[in-house]
This record gives structure tokens, sequence and C-alpha cells, in this order.
């Protein structure tokens, strides 16, 4: 799966590398480097580690970028297995939001 994930960054114009990271940092994340995205992913990191950062690295790239891809124009053609692992983790890795508080209406005078 990880290298399904691989695949998908490539479509989706991310550069992945996998480096010795610092423990402060993690197992890694994403990053823009001179206006393009960048995952940088700990070597370090477990098989599952390595899938969960990218996964949800490229989650908030889908979500926020367009899905067409940058080099043709065409849309990203992702395999289901892909889309279902980034649906996963977009909903993860949005921090849940509070609830607005609402206004008191004022109170109507009969008339």
């Amino acid at each position: 799966m990880l290298e399904q994930l691989e695949d998908a960054a490539a479509l989706l114009g991310v550069r992945v590398s996998y480096e010795v990271l610092a423990a402060s940092v993690g197992h890694g994340g994403l990053c823009r480097v001179k206006g393009e995205y960048r995952v940088i992913i700990d070597k370090r990191a477990t098989p599952q580690e390595r899938l969960t950062t990218l996964a949800t690295a490229l989650a908030r790239v889908h979500a926020t970028a367009a899905t067409a891809n940058s080099n043709t124009g065409e849309p990203v053609k992702l395999s289901p297995k892909v889309r279902e692992l980034l649906e996963f983790h977009s909903t993860e890795a949005r921090p849940a939001r509070a609830a607005q508080p609402t206004r008191p209406q004022p109170a109507r005078r009969a008339s």
C-alpha cells in the first residue's frame, strides 16, 4: 500500500523523501519547498508509521489542491483503495470544530 501512496504522490505532484529526522520532529510530514509540496518521512519509521505519515500528508494535499495532474491538466485518477485511505486520513487530519455559540435573538414585542 505504501508503494501505491508513493505513486499517488507522484500523480499529485508531491515529492516524497526518506531522511533521518530528529526525534523532536516525529515521523515527518508535509511541507512546501519553493512552492512545491514535499513529504519528508523518517527513514527509521516503521512501515505503519510511514504509511500513516504519507496518507495524512496526501489527504491534506488532495483536499486543498485541484485534483488535476500538474503536468497534463488531466484529472488525477486514484485507485479506490488509495481514495478510501486518503478519505479516512482527511477526516482524521481535520481538527473537530468547536460548536459556534448562537446569539440570543432579541425578544419581539407583541403588536
